[in-house]
C-alpha cells in the first residue's frame, strides 16, 4: 500500500478540483439567474446538459487513457474546466451553455482514468477502502465550493469567481505534471484494446454489473438531484439565505465523505452489493425527510435532516466503482469504469430535469418523493441478488 499513496493523492486532488469546478455554477445559481434574468431551476437543465456529455466522453476516454496516460488526460480535463468557468464569467446565457459543455468534457474521464491507475497500484483486498478515498474527491470538491464561493461572491462577485476558480485548475494541472512521469509508466501510446463496445457488452451481459450499474444510474438520480438542487431548494422553499444553504452544502458534503470512508472499509469486509442496497433504503428515508421539510421549520432540524441525507446520498460511488474494478478483466478496469461512469452520469441526465419538472409543475416535495421510489425499487433489488449470491454460494 505505501507506493499506493502517492497515485491516491494525486488522483484525489484531481477529483477534488474537477468537482469544485462542475458545482460551482450550482452553488452561484441564484445570483447567475438573477443577473442572467433566468429561472434558477435551469440549474437542473445544465446539470443535465454537462453530464450528458460527461457520460460519451466517459465512454470515449477509455482509450486514449491506456494509450496516452491517465495523468495526461486528466490535465486535459482540468483544462477543459477551466476553459468552462472562464467562459461562464462573459455573463451570457449562450456562453453559459458553453460553459457547460466545457465542464462536462473535463467531468467524463476522471473514473476511467483514476482506475486505471489505482487498479494497477492497489491491493484488491483494499480496493473499498482505496476507491471511496479518492471518491472522497466530489464532496470535499463539493464542500469547498460551499465554503469559498459564497466568500467570493461578496468579494468579487460571480463573474470573478468563475476567474478564480479557472486559474485554480489550470494550476492543478501545471502541479500534476511534476508527478506524470512516474504515474503514466502504464502508458502505451500503440495500444487500442478491445474496444468500448466490448466493455458495454461484458457489463450488460455480467449478472452483477448489470445491476450495479442500472442502481448506479438510479441512485445518482439521488444524489445529484440533492447536490445541484439543494441551495436553490432551501433558499427557495425553506427561505434560507445563500450562505446559510451554502453552509447545510458543504456540511452534508464533509458528512458524506467521513461515511464514504466507513463504506468504502465495509466494503471490504461485507458482501458490496448488499451493502449498497442498504445503503439505498437509508436514502430513501433521507429523501422523504428532506422533501418535508417547510419554512417552518427550526434551522436545527432543517440541519439534521440535510446531514442525515447528505451523510448517506454522497456515501455509495466508492463503493460502487470498488466492485467494478474488482469485477474487470486484467487490464481492463478502465473500460469497465467507463461504462459505470457513462451509466452513472446517465443519471444526472435524467434526474435533474425531471426533478425540476416535477418542482416546477407540482411541488418540490412530489419531486424528493419521486426520487424516493425510485431509489428504493433499486435498493430492493440490489438486497434481493445480493441474498440470491449468498444462497448460491452456501449450495
Amino acid at each position: 500500500m505505501k507506493r499506493a499513496f502517492v497515485p491516491v493523492a494525486t488522483m484525489l486532488a484531481i477529483q477534488v478540483m474537477i468537482s469544485l469546478s462542475v458545482i460551482a455554477l450550482s452553488v452561484m445559481m441564484p445570483a447567475v439567474a438573477k443577473d442572467l434574468a433566468i429561472d434558477p431551476k435551469l440549474v437542473g437543465i445544465f446539470a443535465a446538459i454537462t453530464y450528458a456529455i460527461a457520460a460519451v466522453v466517459a465512454l470515449l476516454a477509455a482509450g486514449p487513457v491506456v494509450r496516452f496516460g491517465a495523468v495526461r488526460i486528466s490535465q486535459v480535463a482540468l483544462l477543459m474546466g477551466a476553459i468552462g468557468l472562464a467562459l461562464n464569467s462573459v455573463a451570457l446565457v449562450a456562453t453559459t451553455v458553453i460553459a457547460v459543455m466545457f465542464l462536462g468534457m473535463a467531468q467524463g474521464p476522471i473514473n476511467p482514468a483514476s482506475a486505471h491507475v489505482l487498479s494497477q497500484r492497489v491491493p484488491r483486498e483494499y480496493f473499498g477502502a482505496v476507491f471511496s478515498l479518492k471518491q472522497t474527491g466530489v464532496p470535499i470538491g463539493f464542500a469547498l465550493a460551499g465554503i469559498i464561493f459564497p466568500q467570493l461572491l461578496g468579494w468579487i462577485g460571480w463573474r470573478g469567481a468563475s476567474l478564480v476558480a479557472a486559474a485554480a485548475a489550470v494550476a492543478t494541472a501545471l502541479i500534476v505534471e511534476l508527478l506524470r512521469k512516474s504515474l503514466d509508466t502504464h502508458a502505451a501510446p500503440g495500444k487500442t484494446g478491445p474496444g468500448i463496445w466490448h466493455s458495454i457488452k461484458f457489463v450488460m451481459a455480467h449478472p452483477q454489473l448489470r445491476v450495479l450499474g442500472c442502481s448506479a444510474f438510479v441512485y445518482v438520480m439521488a444524489q445529484h438531484t440533492f447536490t445541484f438542487y439543494l441551495v436553490t431548494y432551501l433558499y427557495e422553499h425553506c427561505h434560507l439565505t445563500i450562505v446559510e444553504a451554502c453552509f447545510l452544502l458543504s456540511l452534508s458534503q464533509f458528512t458524506g465523505t467521513a461515511v464514504r470512508l466507513v463504506s468504502g472499509g465495509m466494503g471490504d469486509r461485507i458482501p458490496r452489493m448488499q451493502l449498497l442496497g442498504w445503503t439505498g433504503v437509508a436514502m430513501t428515508a433521507g429523501c422523504i425527510a428532506t422533501g418535508l421539510l417547510s419554512s417552518d421549520m427550526p434551522f436545527w432540524l432543517i440541519t439534521l435532516v440535510v446531514m442525515g441525507y447528505g451523510a448517506v446520498v454522497i456515501s455509495w460511488n466508492g463503493t460502487s466503482q470498488a466492485e467494478f474494478a474488482h469485477l474487470s478483466p486484467p487490464g481492463q478496469a478502465a473500460p469497465v469504469a467507463a461504462v459505470q461512469t457513462a451509466l452513472a452520469f446517465m443519471g444526472s441526465v435524467f434526474g435533474p430535469p425531471v426533478f425540476a419538472l416535477i418542482a416546477s409543475t407540482i411541488s418540490y416535495r412530489a419531486a424528493f418523493f419521486f426520487v424516493a421510489a425510485c431509489v428504493l425499487a433499486a435498493a430492493i433489488w440490489q438486497i434481493t441478488v445480493a441474498r440470491g449470491m449468498r444462497r448460491a454460494a452456501a449450495e
